[in-house]
Parts: C-alpha cells; sequence; structure tokens
C-alpha cells in the first residue's frame, strides 16, 4: 500500500529525527541509558453526541461533562522507541488494540511489540472492537458498538500528536518510584457468597444495599503507585497506578473520565510542566462499590481520596540517576472458555424480543473465538528502571494477578491492566468455581492463569 504523501514526508522526518537519538545503538548494550531522551504528547478523544457508550448497550452520547483524553509517552535512545499510552475509553479489543499499537510505532518509529497501549475503562465511553463490529453489521435493527470513521480520526489524532511531540524530546536523567495508600475507594465486589462458595449478588461499582455494603472490603491492592521521570530537577512525566473499575456513575449518556481521571486531571493543572497519566490496575474484582451510591456526591468524594493519593505519591518521590532500562515482552496465547460455543452464539445475534444488549454481547464473544482461531496473540511487557518495574497486562485480570507480581518481582511494581482487552474478565483459575458476572464473561479458557503467571514470572525476573 502506498502512503498518503503527507504522511510519507512525516514518518520520515520523524525517522530522520529519531536518528539523532538512537545513533550507535546496534551496538550499545540495550540497557544503555546515557542517550535516553522523553517526549511526551496528548490528544483529544471525546466521542461526539449519538456517539456508543461502553458497546452500545448503555445510552449514548447526549452530553460531555468533561473531556476525555489519550496520553502518553515515548522513551527514545535505548533502542526502538518504547511508547506508553493510555487512553480514557473502555477499551480497545483484539484486532483493534493491535491496529492501534501498529499505528503508534509507526509514528514513533518503532514495532508494536515496544507499545504498551491501555485505557483507563470509564463506562461512558467507547468499546472498540471492529471485529465485533462487523459481526453486528450482519444485523441492522441493532445500535452500533462504535463508529469505525471516529475511532480512525482519533488514532490519526494521536500519531500526529506523538510525531509533533519527538522534536520536544528531553533528556532523561532520574527517576523515581513511590507508593501511597488510597483511603476508602476500592473493594472487592465478589464478596457475598453462598455456603458452597459460589457469588450470590455483587457489589458493583455502586452500591445501595445495606447487606452488602456491610461486607468487608475483601481482597485489594490499596496502593497507588508512581513513577516518574526527571531530567536534571525537573519532573518530565509521571505514571500513576490503581486497581479500580473507575466509575462512580454512568449509562446515562454524559461523557466523562470519572474520579480518576478527574483527579489525574487536577494535578496536570496543578504541575502544567509534568505530563502525568493514569493506568488502571487489575480491576476486575475491585470497584467502588462499598464506598459509592452513584451520587455526584460520591464521585466529588472519591476524585478527592484518589488525588490525595496521587499528591501524598508525588511528595514520596526521590529521584535517583537512571542506571538500568531494560524492556522485555512476551507474547501468549489464549484458548477459548470451553462455554463458548459458535453455533448458539451466532443464534443469538438473530432477531429476538430481548433488549439489545442480549444480542450485542454474543457478538463481543466471537470476536474471540475469531482471535482463538487465526492465533493472534496477547502480548505482555515490563519496563525495568533501576530497582523497580511497570508491568503491562491485557483485559481484565483480578487483582491476585496484581498481588503476585509484587511477590514474582521481589522488587516494587506499578501493573497496568486493561490492555488489548478481548477476553474481557480474566479471573484466576480458583474463581471460575465461584461463578458470578465475572465469570459468565470470562472469554479465556481457565487455563490462561498459568499462561499469564509464567509469562509474568519471565517478565519481572
Amino acid at each position: 500500500m502506498t502512503l498518503p504523501r503527507r504522511r510519507f514526508l512525516r514518518d520520515t522526518a520523524a525517522a530522520a529525527l529519531l536518528s539523532r537519538f538512537t545513533a550507535g545503538a546496534a551496538t550499545r548494550d540495550p540497557r544503555g541509558t546515557g542517550g535516553l531522551h522523553l517526549a511526551s504528547f496528548q490528544f483529544d478523544a471525546t466521542p461526539p453526541p449519538g456517539h456508543a457508550c461502553c458497546g452500545g448497550w448503555i445510552r449514548p452520547v447526549e452530553a460531555v461533562d468533561d473531556p476525555l483524553e489519550g496520553l502518553g509517552i515515548v522513551l527514545v535512545g535505548a533502542g526502538a522507541p518504547i511508547v506508553l499510552c493510555t487512553l480514557d475509553w473502555t477499551g480497545l479489543l483484539n484486532e483493534s488494540h493491535l491496529a492501534w499499537r501498529t499505528g503508534l510505532a509507526a509514528a514513533a518509529g518503532t514495532t508494536p511489540d515496544r507499545v504498551a497501549l491501555h485505557t483507563v475503562h470509564q463506562h461512558n465511553a467507547p468499546l472498540v472492537c471492529a471485529a465485533a463490529q462487523r459481526l453486528l453489521d450482519t444485523q441492522p435493527d441493532l445500535p452500533r458498538s462504535h463508529d469505525p470513521a471516529f475511532v480512525a480520526a482519533v488514532l490519526a489524532r494521536a500519531q500526529d500528536a506523538l510525531r509533533a511531540a519527538l522534536p520536544r524530546a528531553e533528556p532523561v536523567t532520574h527517576v523515581a518510584f513511590a507508593s501511597t495508600p488510597v483511603r476508602e475507594v476500592a473493594a472487592n465486589r465478589r464478596v457475598a457468597r453462598g455456603p458452597d462458595g459460589r457469588i450470590t449478588a455483587m457489589r458493583g461499582s455502586s452500591c445501595r444495599d445495606p447487606r452488602l455494603l456491610a461486607l468487608p472490603e475483601g481482597e485489594i491492592d490499596p496502593l497507588l503507585r508512581t513513577i516518574a521521570y526527571y531530567s536534571g530537577q525537573r519532573k518530565l512525566a509521571a505514571c500513576h497506578t490503581y486497581a479500580t473499575h473507575p466509575m462512580s456513575y454512568y449509562g446515562d449518556g454524559r461523557v466523562s473520565a470519572d474520579f480518576c481521571g478527574l483527579a489525574r486531571r487536577r494535578l496536570q493543572l496543578a504541575e502544567p510542566n509534568c505530563r502525568h497519566l493514569y493506568f488502571t490496575g487489575c480491576a476486575g474484582d475491585i470497584a467502588a462499590g462499598r464506598y459509592n451510591d452513584g451520587s455526584p456526591a460520591a464521585r466529588r468524594r472519591l476524585t478527592d481520596r484518589v488525588h490525595a493519593a496521587l499528591v501524598a505519591a508525588g511528595a514520596a518521590l526521590r529521584p535517583e540517576p537512571l542506571g538500568t532500562l531494560d524492556w522485555r515482552t512476551r507474547e501468549v496465547f489464549a484458548e477459548p472458555n470451553p462455554e463458548l460455543a459458535h453455533a448458539a452464539l451466532r443464534e443469538l445475534l438473530a432477531p429476538r424480543r430481548e433488549a439489545p444488549v442480549f444480542r450485542m454481547r454474543p457478538a463481543f464473544k466471537l470476536a474471540f473465538l475469531e482471535r482463538c482461531t487465526r492465533r493472534q496473540p496477547f502480548a505482555l511487557s515490563a519496563l525495568h528502571l533501576n530497582g523497580f518495574a511497570a508491568l503491562h497486562l491485557p483485559a481484565e485480570p483480578f487483582v491476585a494477578y496484581q498481588l503476585g507480581a509484587q511477590t514474582l518481582a521481589g522488587r516494587p511494581v506499578a501493573v497496568a491492566a486493561y490492555g488489548d482487552c478481548g477476553p474481557w474478565y480474566l479471573p484466576t483459575s480458583g474463581e471460575h468455581a465461584g461463578g458470578g458476572y465475572e465469570v459468565d464473561y470470562a472469554f479465556a479458557a481457565p487455563g490462561i492463569d498459568g499462561t499469564l503467571r509464567e509469562a509474568m514470572r519471565g517478565l519481572l525476573a
């Protein structure tokens, strides 16, 4: 395929610019950091009126309370460029996630395996799976899950922002890691169980049931973790991770980055010369329901609490000279959950009296089955800096994976999940027997537990 002349010239110019930073990289130790530079970029990702939210089964966009953004950094000068990017969307799945990683890689002059792309997972936001939409196109009475033209336009915007940022790349001399507890935000939603251990009710993103509110917080990771990059005394960028579903309320057609996005943006306004990125950790079974009644007042309280933790982590940062940088990747393959039957799912797409959601969700399961058939892998990665690391995982893993990462590494690890969201939930193998919503929408077979942990071990060893 021939590139449009303007795009070709932009990519050629970017490649020439990158050669300034990467000259000699092939003959250096790949961990060499003497020439490391950082560029940051930002782009608008707000969907237009009428666009689907959360895959099309909640109310579409009617108004924008606050915009959605994409934010990223590019690390240049230690081998091929490394791109870290986070997007205020519900999810990017399967071939759509790969297309975005490929597009960002082209703009940065690198390869897709050196791009870690994550969504924050707000629900009044786009959920994008091109394969699912093709299946939905066979049912013209169903709403669209997303607008492909809008998604393509946002990706082009992201590429332009990344290219424009490269000439402003600044040297990285120091890095820092800090963690701090977040008070009264996260709680496990799988705490209501019967005598047999099976889930009887879910304490969701919001909750007003006194019985569920009285149940304990359950297993969580209470820590917000921050990795920061400095040029001398000046903080260039900070990447924050915390494990909770980031919704206070949704389904009203009002676009919002919600409490995690609002907290990050408040910090960004206070520190305009530092690019702040927020990543959601392993929150498949974690939400704010124990501390959230779904009201605007609760959103404000949750925003304040996350913001307080962001500020506290920033105050605890102690920059140290950058010594080592190591980028590691692993590709893993998932087997489909044996309960997913292709013929039965196809039948569920057909016109019926049920609400559209019950016909649309099967399309996402079918898209995952197609992915497994063509053996498209999932990309996991880890960035090691001095004595700490950032781990990048797909989908919605249960928090046990995040807690396990700390043990595997034996040193501080900031975990970002919601990369390629193709499998939806990733329970631990033991939780499959408990059933519940998260298990019903776990598209991969239980064996993915061992596959993920083995890959994590290799990435963090």
